[in-house]
C-alpha cells in the first residue's frame, strides 16, 4: 500500500469522526430556552453544581464537572450508585444537579429524583431523550440525542457521549462569559499548570535582592564592576548615584563594546562605559511581562525598581526559565 492510499484504519477513523462531528454539529439546532434556564439555574445557585452519571455517561459527567470547577462554577462528581448509599449527603437543598443519561432511564440515576424533589435540590438533565422519564422530571432539559452511534454495531457510547462532552463545554463557557471569568482567574485554580506561573508569578517572586543584588556606586573603577559581574553571576551590575537611585546598568554586552572600542581599560570609570538609564522593571509586574522586555530588547536581564528609582532586585533569564513561565 502506497502513502497516497487510504488504509481500513484511516477509512474507519474519518467514518467516526465524520458521525462524531454531525452529532455536534445538530446540538446547535436544539439548543434553546431549556439551555438558558440551565445557565440561570447555575448562575443562581449558592452551592455547587453536583454532576452524576453511570458508565460512560459519569466518565463525562466527571470531565464537566472539573471543567465547571475550573472556569469559576464550584462543581463536583458524585457516583449516583454511591449517592444511594450514603453519598447523597454531599447533595443540599442550596446545589444545583446535572445528571446525565443518554436514554435518560438510567436506573441509578432516576432513584434519585423523589430524594432532590423532597430537597428542593434543582435538577438539569442532559440526555438524549427528550420524552424520557429524567427529562420529564428536570427544571431543564438539554438535549443531547444523536442520530446513531459512531461504533458500527451502533452500540457502544461514542456519538452520543462526544456530544454530551460538547455540550458540557457549551454549557460552562456560557457561564464563564456571563460570570465575566477572566484569564488571572483561571490562573488561580491552575497553580501548579504554566498558566497559572504567567499570570499569578510576579517580578518580586523571582528577583535576586539583598546581598544578591550586583551594585556598585557611580564613578567606581571598570574593575569593580567586574568583580561585581562575575561575584554575582547575573551578567550585568546596577550602578547608582550618591542618593541610591539606579544612573545605569553595566553589562556583559558593555564589557564586549568596551574591549572593542578602548585598549586599556585600567584608567576607566564605569561611568564612562555604562548604559544610561539602562533598562529597568518594577517588582509588581506579571514576570511575563518582563519575558516581553527581555526579548523586545534582547537582553538577558532587568534591574527592578521602586517607585522612586532605587534599585531593589535583579532579575535573569535564567530565573524566568527555571520558574517555568517561558
Amino acid at each position: 500500500m502506497t502513502p497516497d492510499q487510504d488504509s481500513p484504519f484511516r477509512a474507519s477513523a474519518r467514518r467516526t469522526l465524520l458521525l462524531e462531528q454531525q452529532a455536534i454539529d445538530a446540538l446547535i439546532t436544539k439548543l434553546g430556552v431549556d439551555f438558558d434556564r440551565a445557565c440561570e439555574l447555575i448562575l443562581a445557585c449558592q452551592g455547587r453544581v453536583v454532576v452524576t452519571g453511570m458508565g460512560k455517561s459519569g466518565h463525562i459527567a466527571g470531565k464537566i464537572a472539573a471543567t465547571l470547577a475550573s472556569t469559576g462554577t464550584p462543581a463536583f462528581f458524585v457516583h449516583p450508585g454511591e449517592a444511594s448509599h450514603g453519598d447523597l449527603g454531599m447533595i443540599t437543598p442550596g446545589d444545583v444537579v446535572l445528571a446525565l443519561s443518554n436514554s435518560g432511564e438510567t436506573s441509578e440515576v432516576t432513584a434519585l429524583l423523589p430524594l432532590l424533589k423532597r430537597m428542593g435540590t434543582p435538577l438539569i438533565s442532559m440526555t438524549g431523550r427528550p420524552a424520557s422519564t429524567l427529562a420529564r422530571h428536570a427544571e431543564a432539559h438539554l438535549d443531547a440525542g444523536v442520530e446513531r452511534e459512531a461504533c458500527p454495531l451502533d452500540l457502544a457510547p461514542t456519538s452520543s457521549t462526544t456530544a454530551a462532552l460538547a455540550l458540557g463545554d457549551a454549557l460552562a463557557v456560557a457561564l464563564l462569559e456571563a460570570r465575566g471569568f477572566t484569564a488571572e482567574d483561571f490562573a488561580l485554580s491552575h497553580p501548579g499548570g504554566s498558566l497559572g506561573r504567567r499570570l499569578l508569578l510576579k517580578v518580586s517572586d523571582l528577583m535576586h535582592s539583598g546581598d544578591r543584588l550586583p551594585s556598585i556606586p557611580l564613578g567606581s573603577p571598570l574593575r569593580d564592576a567586574l568583580l561585581e559581574i562575575t561575584h554575582q553571576g547575573l551578567g550585568f551590575t546596577c550602578v547608582v548615584d550618591a542618593n541610591g537611585l539606579l544612573a545605569g546598568v553595566y553589562t556583559d554586552g558593555d564589557l564586549r563594546r568596551t574591549l572593542d572600542q578602548h585598549s586599556d581599560l585600567r584608567t576607566l570609570k564605569v561611568d564612562d562605559v555604562m548604559t544610561r538609564p539602562g533598562k529597568r522593571i518594577g517588582p509588581n509586574i506579571l514576570a511575563a511581562e518582563a519575558v516581553r522586555v527581555m526579548e523586545d530588547n534582547r537582553i538577558t536581564a532587568l534591574a527592578v525598581v521602586d517607585d522612586t528609582g532605587k534599585p531593589i532586585g535583579a532579575l535573569h533569564m535564567h530565573d524566568l526559565l527555571s520558574s517555568g513561565v517561558i
